[in-house]
C-alpha cells in the first residue's frame, strides 16, 4: 500500500527534470560574478551570511555617507544656506508638497506606511537627499565637510521614530539609540498606537546665534517626515547643555 513518503517519491520524479531544465534555462544569461556570488552564498552556513550581509550593508552605508560629505563640501553650509533654507522651505508641508509635484496623490495616509520612492518624484527624491544632507551637516558638518557655522553652545536633540521607520535616519552618526514604548491616540483613528515600539535617537549638535541650527533641523526633519517617515507627528526635543565630557 502507498504511502505518504512513496507518494512523494513519484511526484518528485517527475518534477525535478522539468525543475533541472527551467533552472539552467534561467541561469544561462547571468553573469558570471553573480553566478559565483551565489554559490558560495549556498556553501556559507547562516552566521558567516549574517556576517557577510552585514559587512556589504556597512560598506555601503560608509560609501553613502562618503558621497553626501562630498555633496556637502560642494554645498559650503554657512548662515547665509540657512537662512535661505529656513525662508524657502517654510510653508511647505504634505499639501504643497503634493500640489507642487514632489509627492504623488496616494502617498499613504500621515501615519500609516513609510513613504516609498515609487510615491516621489525625481524632485521629491532630489528634495529629500538635500533635506537630509543638511540635517546631517546642521549636527555633524566642520571644516572636514566645508560648514562654516559658529558653534557657541551644545544642544541635545532627542528624536522619537517607530522602529520600522528608522532606517530612514540611518545616515546619522554619533547617535545614542534607546527602545522606548509610545501611546498615540489619534483623534481620527488612523493610526492609534498602544505601547509603539519606538526607539529615541539622542546626538549633540553645536548651537549658533539666535538658534538658527536648531530652527534649520526642525525644518529639514519636516521635510524629511512629510517626505518618507510619514508619521503624523514626529516628537523632537532640543535641550542647552550646560556640561559634557567624555569618559574613558
Amino acid at each position: 500500500m502507498a504511502n505518504i513518503e512513496s507518494i512523494l517519491r513519484h511526484i518528485n520524479r517527475d518534477l525535478v527534470p522539468r525543475f533541472e531544465a527551467q533552472l539552467r534555462e534561467q541561469l544561462t544569461d547571468k553573469d558570471r560574478e553573480w553566478l559565483i556570488e551565489q554559490i558560495v552564498r549556498l556553501t556559507l552556513d547562516a552566521h558567516s551570511l549574517q556576517e557577510m550581509d552585514r559587512k556589504i550593508m556597512q560598506e555601503a552605508k560608509a560609501a553613502r555617507r562618503r558621497e553626501r560629505m562630498e555633496r556637502l563640501r560642494k554645498i559650503g553650509l554657512d548662515l547665509t544656506d540657512l537662512e535661505v533654507f529656513l525662508e524657502q522651505y517654510v510653508l511647505y508641508d504634505r499639501e504643497k508638497l503634493i500640489v507642487e509635484g514632489f509627492l504623488i496623490p496616494d502617498t499613504p495616509e500621515k501615519g500609516t506606511d513609510l513613504i516609498t520612492e515609487a510615491h516621489r518624484s525625481t524632485r521629491g527624491n532630489d528634495l529629500l537627499q538635500y533635506a537630509k544632507d543638511m540635517l546631517f551637516g546642521l549636527l555633524f558638518g566642520d571644516a572636514e565637510t566645508n560648514t562654516s557655522l559658529a558653534r557657541s553652545q551644545q544642544e541635545l536633540l532627542t528624536l522619537t521614530v517607530p522602529r520600522g521607520k528608522v532606517e530612514a535616519l540611518d545616515f546619522m552618526k554619533a547617535t545614542t539609540e534607546l527602545s522606548a514604548f509610545g501611546t498615540w491616540q489619534d483623534p481620527e483613528s488612523v493610526s492609534n498606537d498602544q505601547r509603539a515600539d519606538n526607539i529615541l535617537l539622542e546626538v549633540e549638535y553645536g548651537e549658533i546665534k539666535d538658534e538658527l541650527v536648531g530652527h534649520s533641523i526642525v525644518r529639514a526633519l519636516s521635510l524629511i517626515n512629510n517626505l518618507e517617515i510619514n508619521e503624523q507627528i514626529l516628537y523632537a526635543r532640543m535641550i542647552n547643555i550646560e556640561e559634557t565630557t567624555l569618559i574613558t
